[in-house]
């Protein structure tokens, strides 16, 4: 068996489609690596990975959206096909097993005006302020519990 784990981020909002009874949901999942080249100068690399999730559970459809952050797992295929210019071309599709949300790329910023759509959450600035005297210790314990550096 060949499990394929892909993180990256939607190309485009996810597709449901219904396949002789069965869901499947179709969307594209774009990793991109930076490297230098022999000239040092740093460049991107781009792969694409077409992705189709069969399942009943479609629920999470509404989080697959553009620019949306994903850690996707499945079984690799590659898919090859001549281009309209007589080309050679070769697509790598995944049939996923798992998904995982992990978020907005860049927390927000895309090209829907969305600024307000990251899934993460900033609670609010709390201190916490040790209370002056210790807890009664129950009767059965005779040590002098150390303070702890955190």
């Amino acid at each position: 068996m060949i499990k394929l784990q892909v993180i990256g981020n939607l190309g485009k909002d996810c597709v449901v489609n219904s396949v002789n009874g069965k869901n499947v949901i179709n969307f594209s999942v774009a990793h991109t690596e930076k490297f230098r080249d022999s000239m040092g100068n740093q460049k991107d690399r781009t792969i694409w990975v077409e992705c189709a999730y069969w399942t009943d559970k479609t629920g999470i459809t509404p989080y697959l959206k553009k620019g949306s952050q994903v850690y996707v797992e499945g079984t690799p295929d590659v898919r090859t096909y001549q281009t309209q210019d007589g080309r050679q071309g070769a697509a790598l599709s995944l049939r996923i097993s798992n998904v995982q949300l992990l978020g907005n790329k860049n927390n927000g910023e895309g090209g829907n005006g969305d600024h307000g759509a990251s899934q993460s959450y900033h609670a609010p600035a709390q201190s916490y302020n040790a209370p002056s005297h210790a807890a009664a210790a129950p009767a059965d314990i005779t040590e002098v519990a150390d303070d702890l550096p955190f």
